[in-house]
């Protein structure tokens, strides 16, 4: 039997065949593949419902009975991805890391993720496994094959790694976590250049439980997450192993769930990927990865894969799999623990990442100079793009409003209107848009989402749901010198029902700005989680009452309590019992709160992918997050991507991509 865990309780999901006969099974296997083609369903029903300790007492009977190598005639018989999974299977844990990793370091290239993967999650008994079974498979060295086929810091890493020499005393030192906290932020964050050796030393060696409580700490002394420093600090694979090693330490079932959701999502399935993960983790951790799964991305793994596999290869991957968390809509209580601690260590990590924007005010700004730039640009034939782009977006947007007033005062004209005359297409959106301050800009976007014959109801829902009251009041104030009419009117006059309340409530830019209440948050999930026709009021009209009023911290306590209450992410809840904008005005609150630059992000990308660019969504929040957030936002992007938000806006052209490129602020 695998190892156990949660408390010596067994977390995998393949179990030892009860009744169990290695003959017997030999000669089914045998039955199943002589004569005329072969038996798959037999083959896949037998061997996903053996433990690998049993697969291999069934490979020496059959070498007994038959003086065959049962694994020579399984490939001989099958083909593709269901091959790869069967004879996967077959395998011991540590032969089947040995032959992923020969596979991934021989040929032409090399597959750093399969590395990564199987080195940064690999406990020290694994890890030593592992080097014996690769020196027994292919009578050499596993370093000696790592040194040749990698290079740097990433090399170095993987050789610590290999050695297997992680600290495992759970007795931690509070005065070592202060002290790996300082010396990992003095490695990278408060000097110039990095210190790579220090970050390869203390994430190789020190225990779990220790690195955990330096995350902790790191956290509260540098106002960011350690992924967030790797990122700025490290590069390459280098920086993607250090980070998958984080994850590991932090919850290696999260680890695995984020990779399996990976593998299937979007086109194409990464299958090595997704075999590798299913055999190595089927009898360790499956269960934990599972209710992870279905937590984080609110359907169960057991469905994903059904939608994304086919034929015997999805049969068998759903043995391996164990069940459907989402099968009867039932209760997995232990899936909601796991739930609220995720929400914890979330709450918690948002609550204290500062916040930043990619466009600082300029050092030794001159308005003056700047205005004289501006008007060389525009004068005479033709206009010179690039010494506007020069100018504008590295500015900070008060000192833009400096050199609007020092332009008026030289030249006796209006700025905006110069600018709208020379320039066109969507670099000059970006330029006047940059130009405005950030409440008139808003205004517009809200006036333009409304005019017209239909309504723009995501621009609407975008704007009021993330912006903070006094953004809110700053905007109403805009809107009504501008428009002569106010936000609130404009609102009720162009939506209806429930929408147009939540609109209107979150317009009015009153939401409690306390921390959160406990007994108050386990009151509010309640009322949100009661589905009762007891209830007098609309489940609307109880959302409303709680999302759009309540303090961001308290409602991250609530969506906790939410979650241990009903085993669903309330996002899940929104999306199964509302429909149309009221569904979508109530997703991108929850999202908003649960993380602001996650829920960018997303938008950012989805603007910019397929074909053909949303403009106006990736024009929008450039220039509104430029001087906030943008910074977390591309940290967001790269994250939930694997793609820099810098790499994407390159797809783009011309001048337009000059000037977006200036607000990204760089690569990550």
């Amino acid at each position: 039997m695998a190892p156990t865990g949660k408390a010596g309780i067994y977390r995998g999901s393949v179990k030892d065949f009860p009744s169990f006969n290695a003959e017997q099974d030999a000669e089914a296997l045998y039955n199943a593949m002589k004569g005329f083609g072969s038996d798959k369903e037999a083959i896949l029903d037998l061997i996903t419902s053996r433990s690998n300790r049993q697969r291999v007492e069934i490979c020496q009977a059959y070498k007994s009975l038959y003086g065959k190598d049962l694994i020579a005639d399984l490939k001989y018989e099958l083909t593709g991805k269901f091959e790869r999974l069967i004879v996967g299977l077959m395998r011991p844990p540590p032969y089947h890391d040995a032959k992923e990793i020969k596979d991934a370091i021989q040929g032409a290239g090399t597959d750093e993720k399969c590395l990564i993967e199987i080195m940064a999650s690999r406990t020290n008994q694994q890890m030593h496994a592992l080097l014996a079974a690769y020196r027994d498979a292919y009578e050499r060295e596993l370093e000696g094959d790592i040194l040749g086929d990698t290079s740097g810091h990433f090399k170095k890493m993987l050789v610590v790694l290999l050695q297997g020499t992680r600290e495992e005393d759970d007795v931690v030192s509070e005065d070592l976590v202060e002290q790996d906290a300082k010396d990992l932020l003095d490695a990278g964050e408060a000097k110039w250049g990095t210190d790579e050796a220090q970050f390869i030393y203390i994430l190789g060696h020190r225990s779990k439980q220790h690195l955990r409580l330096v995350f902790d700490e790191y956290l509260k002394i540098s106002g960011k997450p350690i992924e967030y420093s790797i990122r700025a600090e490290l590069s390459g694979d280098f920086e993607k192993l250090m980070l998958a090693v984080v994850k590991c330490i932090r919850s290696t079932a999260e680890y695995f769930a984020e990779r399996l959701y990976k593998a299937m999502q979007g086109l194409g399935t990464k299958d090595n990927t997704l075999i590798r993960i299913m055999v190595s983790r089927s009898e360790i951790d499956m269960l934990d990865i599972r209710e992870v799964f279905r937590t984080k991305y609110e359907k169960s793994l057991y469905s994903m894969i059904k939608e994304d596999t086919s034929g015997e290869y999805k049969k068998a991957l759903l043995k391996l799999c164990g069940g459907d968390d989402d099968a009867a809509g039932e209760f997995f209580p232990e899936a909601a623990q796991v739930a609220y601690r995720m929400w914890e260590l979330s709450a918690v990590a948002v609550a204290k990442v500062e916040l930043k924007g990619t466009v600082h005010p300029a050092t030794n700004f001159n308005a003056d100079g700047d205005a004289q730039v501006l008007r060389k640009a525009m004068k005479g034939l033709g206009t010179d793009e690039d010494a506007i782009i020069g100018v504008v977006p590295y500015r900070s947007n008060e000192q833009r409003q400096q050199i609007i007033q020092a332009y008026k005062s030289h030249y006796g004209r209006d700025l905006l209107a110069d600018l709208k005359s020379e320039l066109s297409g969507s670099l000059a959106k970006v330029i006047l848009a940059l130009m405005m301050t950030p409440a008139q800009y808003d205004a517009k976007q809200l006036k333009k989402a409304m005019e017209g014959a239909g309504t723009d109801e995501s621009i609407l829902i975008e704007i009021l749901a993330t912006r903070n009251n006094r953004e809110i009041q700053a905007i109403n104030e805009a809107y009504a010198a501008v428009y002569q009419k106010s936000l609130e009117d404009a609102l009720s006059s162009d939506t209806s029902g429930h929408f147009k309340r939540i609109l209107v409530s979150l317009a009015l830019g009153n939401r409690d700005e306390g921390a959160e209440d406990l007994t108050q948050a386990h009151e509010d999930a309640k009322k949100l989680a009661d589905v009762s026709s007891g209830n007098t009021d609309s489940l609307e009209t109880r959302f409303l009452s709680i999302l759009c009023t309540r303090s961001y911290p308290h409602l991250r306590k609530v969506f906790q309590e939410f979650v241990k209450m009903t085993n669903h992410d309330v996002e899940h809840a929104i999306r199964k019992r509302m429909s149309g904008d009221v569904r979508d005005a109530f997703v991108a609150i929850v999202r908003s709160i649960k993380n602001r630059p996650a829920f960018f992000a997303d938008k950012l990308y989805k603007s910019m992918k397929g074909i053909g660019t949303d403009d106006r969504t990736l024009i929008r929040i450039m220039v509104s997050r430029s001087e906030s957030d943008l910074l977390n936002i591309r940290q967001e992007f790269i994250d939930l991507h694997e793609k820099s938000l810098h790499q994407m806006i390159e797809d783009t052209s011309g001048d337009y991509r000059k000037a977006l490129l200036a607000i990204c602020g760089g690569q990550d």
